[in-house]
C-alpha cells in the first residue's frame, strides 16, 4: 500500500509519501530544499550527494512523523539552520 499527500507548511506544501513495506513503514517528507525521512535514511549516502537530509525515528504514519523531532541530519541540513532535537514542523518550514 502507498499513500501520497501534500501537507501545508506555512504558505507552501511538502510532499509526503508513506509506503507499507514487509515489516515496517517507509515515510518521506520532501520539500524544495531537502527532505525528512524515517530510519531507512542512510545519512552517509545523503551526505555523499550533498542532500539536506533529516532523519526521524520511531514513526509509523504521517501524524507521528509531523510530531517527531530531528534525530540526525546531514551537514547541508545544518547549514540551513536545522539541528538535532528540533521539532520536525520547524525543520520543515526551512526545507519547504
Amino acid at each position: 500500500m502507498v499513500k501520497y499527500k501534500k501537507i501545508k507548511v506555512g504558505e507552501k506544501y511538502i510532499e509526503a509519501l508513506w509506503v507499507k513495506l514487509l515489516s515496517k513503514n517507509f515515510i518521506l517528507l520532501r520539500g524544495s530544499k531537502g527532505y525528512a525521512m524515517c530510519g531507512y535514511l542512510d545519512l552517509k549516502t545523503a551526505e555523499k550527494f550533498k542532500d539536506a537530509a533529516i532523519k526521524i525515528v520511531g514513526v509509523a504514519n504521517f501524524r507521528q512523523a509531523l510530531n517527531a523531532k530531528v534525530h540526525s541530519l546531514t551537514q547541508p541540513a545544518r547549514k540551513l539552520g536545522i539541528y538535532a532535537g528540533q521539532p520536525i514542523k520547524e525543520a520543515l518550514k526551512i526545507i519547504v
